[in-house]
């Protein structure tokens, strides 16, 4: 797969990894919680790898310029290939000013997530496409940009009545092992009828989502980030 899929890791599975994927992503560093810049920054990572920023602990009061500055030494010291600010809370004004400030100093490629990308010029994160909604549609909304996706398992229970449909993650532990494939849709699907309505489960296997990413990269999509615990 020419798509560079790379693997994230928290700093136990890094230090215990005894195979790292060829793609490496440390996924450990978050702002600080005692602090006003980051916590758990990489000591050292390998050739080629990302660095991800996530924002487990809320961005308050966190100092743009500290943590912009705190980058560019890990930058220059280890020389990471990618950073993405994976964050995931919305509407914070600390976010959107960090988003700004790294992107701006453009130390490497740095991919925002679309929370926060808007007009910022840089590649924007996406998160998996639902097993329901064909991938050219979930990356619509910004074509035109360069896009990294989140590559992920899972699936979906999809409860359709005379009123409405509701949509709902479905347990790790629910998935079925064998059932209908949909192609178009890169993912494997069965169906219940009840007198009062119907129940659809949706879902990837590792094949589905190797099919979805190879048709990623046929629609532009530039890179995908997934979990070592999941993917590997």
């Amino acid at each position: 797969m020419a798509l560079p899929l790379y693997l994230a890791l928290t700093m136990a599975e890094f230090q215990k990894c005894s195979h790292p994927p060829a793609h490496i992503a440390w996924m450990a560093c978050h702002y600080s919680p005692y602090g006003l810049g980051l916590s758990n920054p990489p000591r050292s990572l390998p050739a080629e790898a990302m660095l991800i920023l996530n924002d487990r602990t809320p961005a308050q009061g966190h100092d743009p310029d500290m943590i912009l500055h705190q980058l560019q030494e890990l930058e220059a010291s280890i020389h990471y290939k990618y950073i993405l600010l994976d964050f995931q809370r919305p509407d914070s004004p600390e976010n959107a000013a960090v988003a700004k400030a790294v992107v701006s100093a453009a130390i490497c490629p740095v991919g925002v997530s679309e929370l926060y990308a808007g007009e910022l010029a840089c590649p924007v994160f996406l998160p998996p496409a639902p097993p329901h909604v064909p991938l050219k549609e979930h990356l619509a909304p910004w074509q035109g940009r360069e896009i990294w996706i989140e590559a992920a398992l899972g699936g979906e229970i999809v409860t359709v009545t005379e009123k409405d449909s509701v949509f709902s993650p479905l347990p790790p532990a629910e998935i079925p092992e064998n059932n209908l494939e949909d192609p178009a849709l890169h993912c494997h699907y069965r169906s219940k009828t009840f007198d009062d309505r119907i129940e659809f489960t949706l879902w990837r296997t590792r094949d589905d989502l190797t099919n979805l990413l190879r048709e990623a990269e046929g629609l532009g999509v530039t890179l995908a980030v997934g979990l070592w615990q999941e993917l590997n």
